[in-house]
């Protein structure tokens, strides 16, 4: 499940978490309507977040991988929780040190 959040970082605020892009522009116009008068502030944010509410291209590339792999496992027992329980975070830890095992393997192989 995806989460989306709105930042106005002139306000200083963040939306809570929503889980589709049609509630994420509402969010956005609401809060541009209601405070600055329907202006769009600058450098304004709104985009995906992971389960601990950081922001997907904030992240590096080893750790957005990470996170959306433990988003995905974490999403199979509780769709709308937040937070990476213990089990999904070592699981997508697994997951991406088998595949550069895996990918280290094949390479030594053919050289």
């Amino acid at each position: 499940m995806r989460r989306y959040r709105y930042r106005c970082t002139v306000c200083r605020t963040t939306s809570p978490v929503v889980h589709q892009l049609d509630d994420l522009a509402a969010q956005g116009e609401d809060h541009r309507l209601a405070i600055h008068g329907g202006h769009i502030p600058d450098a304004e944010v709104a985009g995906q977040v992971d389960r601990l509410g950081r922001w997907y291209a904030s992240l590096g590339p080893l750790i957005a991988l990470h996170a959306r792999i433990a988003d995905g496992l974490s999403d199979l027992r509780d769709p709308k929780g937040t937070g990476h329980p213990f089990w999904a975070s070592a699981a997508a830890t697994l997951a991406l040190g088998s595949a550069a095992a895996l990918v280290l393997g094949v390479l030594s192989a053919a050289l």
